[in-house]
């Protein structure tokens, strides 16, 4: 896997990780998960930076923000109870969809 790639997985993973901090913090209310958010924020817009260095910045947003969606609902759904319906189970395959599309026919994807 290329190491652009890498970076990218690992700003997604920090991203997720922060935001689940986010939900856990109780509106920066509580120390511990309030600084996890900004640990997890900040190494995952380093990694984007790095990842900039080989993907324009708007395919690199799409699938960072994309994945970022599709893994914030899943955490929500299974760790926190919040409930997904039809269409909202089908705009995340949208999504999904629409990443896959960019990784494999978007010239795009790298410069």
């Amino acid at each position: 896997m290329p190491k652009h790639y890498l970076f990218l997985l690992f700003a997604v993973i920090a991203e997720t990780v922060g935001t689940s901090a986010l939900q856990s913090s109780q509106q920066f209310t509580r120390l511990w998960p309030s600084v996890l958010v900004v640990v997890a924020y900040a190494i995952s817009f380093y990694l984007l930076a790095l990842t900039l260095k080989y993907m324009p910045v708007g395919i690199m947003y799409a699938i960072w923000s994309g994945l970022g969606i599709v893994l914030i609902a899943g955490i929500g759904f299974i760790y926190f109870g919040q409930k997904l319906d039809l269409p909202a189970f089908i705009g995340l395959m949208l999504i999904i969809a629409g990443i896959v599309v960019i990784h494999l026919f978007s010239k795009s994807a790298a410069h």
